[in-house]
Formats: structure tokens, sequence, C-alpha cells
């Protein structure tokens, strides 16, 4: 678990280092984005497929590592609904800080939903046996003699 820790760290690292840093040439051509599928139609009518893949891949596999490295290193966010929350909530932050604080960036809602797409991808993919693996599920245990007593009073009840 220390090492998953280690890696989230590792990650959020990166993760500040690719997403705001100030982009000074792009100060011209940052615009937010509101609309869903605004930016993702804009970048699938493109005539450059690579700028395509660039835009769109990048952004989901920037996801990924969330669907990763969550439920390891935070057991309590295994699930797909916890891992896709927390990673909405997170990716809105950094783009709420790029929009407002970073020069060349903008806040564009279609990144926080690709950053979402790749953290399930990831999740369903390796995060939910990887932290099943290192977080097994707990075996409910029942009382001994509960089942008898329920018997017993049911028994009781029947008889009266």
């Amino acid at each position: 678990m220390a090492v998953a820790l280690a890696a989230t760290v590792l990650f959020a690292v990166l993760l500040a280092r690719l997403t705001l840093t100030p982009s000074h040439a792009s100060e011209p051509l940052a615009h937010g984005n509101l609309r869903p599928g605004d930016s993702i139609r804009a970048y699938l009518d493109q005539p450059a497929f690579r700028d395509t893949v660039k835009q769109l891949g990048g952004n989901i596999a920037l996801g990924v590592p969330f669907g990763v490295l969550l439920p390891v290193a935070l057991p309590h966010l295994l699930g797909p609904l916890r891992v896709a929350l927390t990673t909405v909530v997170v990716t809105t932050a950094v783009e709420l800080v790029q929009g407002l604080a970073v020069p060349g960036r903008a806040f564009d809602v279609d990144d926080v939903i690709l950053n979402t797409t790749g953290a399930l991808l990831g999740y369903l993919l390796l995060g939910r046996g990887l932290g099943r693996a290192v977080h097994p599920p707990r075996r409910r245990r029942r009382r001994r003699g509960a089942r008898r007593e329920r018997t017993g009073a049911a028994t009781r009840a029947e008889g009266a």
C-alpha cells in the first residue's frame, strides 16, 4: 500500500506539472468550454488525425492512473462510482485552477469527461483487480448461535 501511495503522490506531481504549467504561446488560442461535447467534436473535425489522438487520447490517458491507483491507495474508493466521482472532483478542481490562474490554459468540461472516462477504463482494466488483491473483501462473520436463536424464537412463537 505504501508503494501505491507513493505512486499516487508521484502521479499528482506529474499531473500538476502537465496541467498547471503556463503556456504563454497558447494564450491567444485558449478558450473555455462549458458545453459538453463541443471540444470533443472540434477535435474530431480536425483534419490532422495526430492532433485529435493527442488531445483526446492524452486526456483519456491522464485519467487512467486515477482508476488504477485510487482503489489500491485508498481502499474505501473501491468501486466504479467512487472512482468516477473522485476523478470528477479532482479534475474539475484542476480545470478551475487552469481557467482562473494559469496563463494559456482554460477550463474545459470535456477534459473532465475524458479524464473520467480514462479513470473508469483504468479501474475496469486494472484498478478493480489490484484493489481487491491488496484489500480483499471482508467476509461477514455470523455470530455463533445467532441462527439457532432466531430459529428457536420462531419455534416458540409458533407454539404459543
